[in-house]
């Protein structure tokens, strides 16, 4: 299981939106693998990113890439957001080549992130797959402010300050890559795309 498949979208929307994932089994193999997560970290950053994090440290955004460049530990998860197929091959290419002792995770639409992998020669050990939302869905704000969550996969980005702060773009106070890059803050691990999230609070803001 892991934090990034529960991403709501659509097949446009969501066609430019991948994370990729470095992570140890922790009664495992994890002892002494810091220095790995800082060659992970040193590889998908050459690629520019939209977003980058670490579970142990925080997110670019909020505590800034020389913090989390600083602190990786045995126990750190390293995650990278990229916008584009092309991009993610080529980064994932890297990764193969360095032959961690870590485990890759991908996340985005599975035609996509397996395509990804064939074309670098590898085969997916394991392949899941959300099955959406249930329940109450009446209880649920506007389908686009939870396409905008969901980027946060542990669930620390807010409903009403997406509705906030697409209110404030909305009125001309704020712009959508700023509103963006505040959501992010929230995402501890790094995995909120924030060039999609812009889009997505310009949607938003224009139905206000």
């Amino acid at each position: 299981m892991t934090h990034t498949l529960h991403r709501k979208g659509t097949l446009e929307n969501l066609s430019d939106d991948y994370v990729i994932f470095a992570i140890a089994a922790q009664t495992v193999n994890a002892k002494g693998t810091a220095p790995q997560f800082k060659t992970f970290a040193d590889i998908v950053l050459k690629y520019n990113p939209v977003n980058f994090g670490d579970m142990k440290t925080g997110n670019v955004y909020g505590v800034g890439l020389e913090e989390i460049q600083n602190n990786y530990q045995d126990n750190s998860i390293v995650h990278a957001v990229f916008t584009d197929q092309d991009t993610l091959i080529k980064a994932l290419g890297e990764v193969k080549e360095a032959n961690l002792d870590l485990s890759i995770v991908l996340s985005g639409i599975v035609e996509h992130t397996t395509e990804c992998c064939s074309k670098n020669g590898i085969t997916p050990h394991t392949i899941e797959h959300s099955l959406g939302i249930h329940g109450k869905l009446e209880k649920l704000p506007d389908d686009t402010v939870v396409e905008v969550s969901t980027m946060c996969g542990h669930g620390m980005v807010a409903y009403s300050l997406i509705e906030d702060l697409a209110a404030k773009v909305s009125k001309g106070r704020l712009t959508a890559d700023k509103a963006a890059e505040k959501l992010a803050k929230q995402c501890h691990c790094g995995v909120f795309n924030t060039s999609r999230a812009e889009k997505l609070i310009k949607e938003i803001a224009e139905k206000l």
